[in-house]
Parts: C-alpha cells; structure tokens; sequence
C-alpha cells in the first residue's frame, strides 16, 4: 500500500487547458505560486482536453506522460493548477507513487507560510481543515478498521472515523475562536464608527502593490516584497488627506483567480473591513499584460463577499513600468475621479490620489463661518483636531472669526450641541 511522503519539494507542474486555450500569464502566475510555497519546479506537462477525465483528470496517456517525468526529475510532488476531486487525488497519487497538491492545496500552503497574527493563524487553519476533511481517504495503512482484542471486540471505531471526529471537534473549536475575534472586531468598527472616521479599504490582485501603496500613504512600514501574498494579516492606519479631511486605510489581503472557497469563509472576519468600506480603492498593476482579466478576477472575489456595491476608485499602479503612461487622474462623465494612474515605488502621482480621495469623501464635507465666544477655546481646539481651518482671526469681542471645512456629520453634532452654531454660513462643497 503506497505510503503518502511527508516532505520533498521538488514539484512537477501540470496545466491543462480545459475547454479553450489558458492566457500565458495563467501559466507564469502557476509557476509563481509554485516558488511561493516553497518548490523547486524540476518540469512541466501540459495538454489539452475538452472535460477533465472523472478517474485521473488528465486522462490516461497524460498520465504516462506524467509518471515518465515524475521518476525522470525525481520530483517529490505533482502540483495541478486546477481542483481536484479527493478520488483523482488519491488515484493520481497511487501511479505516480507521490504527493499530489491541486490548487486550492497550493494556495492553503502559501496562506499557511505568511499568516503572522493569532486571527491570520486560525483562519488558514479552519480553511486547511475543511480542505483536509474532504481528503482523508487516501492510502494509509492506518485507516483500517481497529483490530479487537479481549474486552474490544466488535465493529470498533475505523481510524478514518476517528480523524473525522477529531477533525470536525476541532473545527468546531477554531469556528468559536474566530466567532469571538469576530465579536472584537465589530466593537472596534463600531468605535470608528462613532468616531465618524470613513474606511478606505485596499483591494486587488496579489502582487498588484497594495501594501508599497499603503506604506507610502501611511508610512506604516508593514511587509512588501515583490512575491504573490506577501501580506495577509489586515492593518489599520490613520491618514490625514491635504483638506484636513481624516480617514482610516485598511491593507487588505491580496486576491487571486480562482481562489479556493475555503479561504473565503474562513476570512470573513478580515473581510468585513472591505464590506464595510465607505470606499475601495482597487489597485491594478498597470504594467500587466492581462489586466482586464485580473480585474474581472477582483470584481469576482468582491462579489463574493458582498462589497460589489461599495463606490470604489481605480489605482493603476507601477506606471514607473511604462514609459508611455504618466501620472494623471481620469474622470467619468460627471467629473468624479474614476482612476488614478501613479507609481507607488517612486512616489509619483501620491498627491494625485490623495487628491481624488479628497474629491470623493469630500462630497459629504461642508464650509462653515463660525463666530466664537472668547469662552470656546476648548471648542476651538477641537474644530483645529477635527476640521480643516481655512481662516482663523482674533474679532474684536475677544473671541474668533473662523472659517473651516469639516465633515458633515461632524457638523451636524457640533450644531445640535451648540445651536447657535448653526447660525453660520454652511454650504455644501
């Protein structure tokens, strides 16, 4: 009975074009994948087929093929770039004598690699799990039925029932962590909420320059690397944008194509600092050769966890690649900004997305002429942490003539606590 390897990495990649012929890039973004778990990639097969095979997924003769350069590289595992059914796992297994990872595998294992806080850590082990516990019949030994002995006779339990059990307990305990974690991290939306403080949350393709983008707003210094999922755990920093408007960027977790559903459940937590943005800004790695399907692979992951609605602007990142593109902001037809070209590395083009951002919070900001008593000082101080000051001079009364721009829900609270406030001149931007 073939016995599982339990380490090697050198790997074997196989991509078959199911249906109609794969992008160039797909390949490369594999093969990318690959050297981000971790292997040494030894060879390739390719193919073609119109349905996978129901047995082996690529069919008897590509088997061959495979078992052929699997024993000529000594490679330790075979890597599909596709989903594979537990049953073509275990059966591809047994002819090539070893391991064999599909995708969703390949990208639990890179998950599993970069998850650095306690949250991150549970999450990809839930998403593990739940893969595992559809693929524990394999070719274990062990799985057979207990053997009985005096006082243990009868139909026992199997060790595959057992793993099922231990599986589903622990399942259960890493649900109840997150549960709680959850729990915290709505408190905290909740404060921010209160705060008035608007979420601009980071999403797009993994490597698309996210976390560089958020270090030079923030100057956050979290990790970045030119390397696929780089950075898993969500930060928060504060950001105070050139009107005095502040807001809070959330760094998110990058997205893939095709990225496995287990993952997508198992970090609904991280996520709902996207859901709950009141404005994403997608960053796109303008130097790409396929963008557009990059994009469509966003729009698709952003659907799956209910933030397509949210307003969102275009960050076409690594114009520093092209020298024919230049920094600049495009607008749709009714003058709003709908993409912003700029290079994250270099710098350039940062004010013009501050700008933008400006531009779209700033729809929901008010100007306000405000007369204070010589006896607000403290009002005053908080007008100067809160709003951008246009204007301030010393009246004649002793107290102060000020001019400010402030967001609109904070001028609605400061007007009720203060009604004689809203006496001032307020027009909206």
């Amino acid at each position: 009975m073939f016995e599982r390897p339990s380490a090697g990495e050198r790997a074997v990649l196989v991509h078959l074009d199911i249906g109609s012929t794969a992008e160039p890039d797909e390949r490369e973004e594999f093969r990318r994948l690959a050297v981000a778990a971790g292997a040494e990639v030894v060879g390739s097969l390719g193919g073609s087929r119109s349905v996978p095979d129901p047995r082996l997924f690529i069919g008897t003769g590509k088997c061959d093929e495979l078992v052929q350069l699997v024993t000529d590289t000594a490679a330790d595992l075979a890597i599909f770039n596709h989903p594979l059914s537990p049953a073509q796992e275990r059966n591809l297994e047994r002819l090539l004598k070893c391991r064999v990872v599909d995708r969703s595998g390949l990208i639990l294992d890179i998950f599993a690699q970069r998850a650095r806080s306690f949250e991150g850590k549970l999450q990809v082990e839930l998403a593990q799990l739940k893969h595992m516990s559809t693929r524990l019949v394999r070719g274990w030994t062990h799985l057979e039925r207990q053997k009985g002995g005096i006082g243990l006779r009868g139909p026992g339990e199997t060790q595959l029932e057992t793993d099922r059990r231990l599986l589903a307990n622990r399942m259960t305990v890493l649900d109840r962590r997150l549960d709680r974690i959850q729990v915290q991290r709505a408190q905290g939306r909740k404060a921010r909420d209160k705060a008035e403080l608007p979420v601009l949350s980071l999403v797009g393709y993994t490597n698309a320059g996210k976390s560089t983008l958020f270090n030079r707003l923030t100057e956050a210094g979290v990790f970045q690397a030119d390397q696929l999922f780089a950075t898993l755990d969500p930060t928060l920093r504060r950001l105070t944008l050139p009107d005095g408007g502040r807001v809070l960027v959330a760094d998110t977790v990058g997205f893939v194509g095709r990225l496995p559903h287990e993952l997508v459940a198992a970090f609904r937590s991280t996520l709902e600092e996207t859901r709950n943005a009141a404005l994403l800004l997608h960053v796109v790695e303008a130097s790409a050769a396929h963008r557009a399907r990059l994009c469509a692979d966003v729009e698709q992951v952003l659907a799956e966890i209910g933030s397509d609605a949210i307003p969102r602007l275009e960050v076409y990142n690594k114009v520093d690649l092209l020298p024919e593109e230049s920094p600049r902001i495009e607008r749709d037809s009714s003058g709003l900004p709908k993409r912003v070209w700029l290079s994250a590395e270099t710098g350039e083009g940062i004010e013009l997305l501050l700008q933008a951002i400006s531009e779209w919070l700033g729809r929901d900001r008010v100007r306000c002429s405000l007369d204070l008593e010589s006896d607000e000082g403290r009002l005053r101080a908080w007008l100067f942490e809160h709003a951008q000051i246009v204007s301030d001079a010393v009246n004649p009364s002793g107290g102060w003539s000020m001019e400010i721009i402030i967001a609109r829900p904070d001028w609605e609270r400061l007007a009720a606590r203060s009604p004689r406030l809203s006496r001032g001149v307020a027009d909206a931007r």
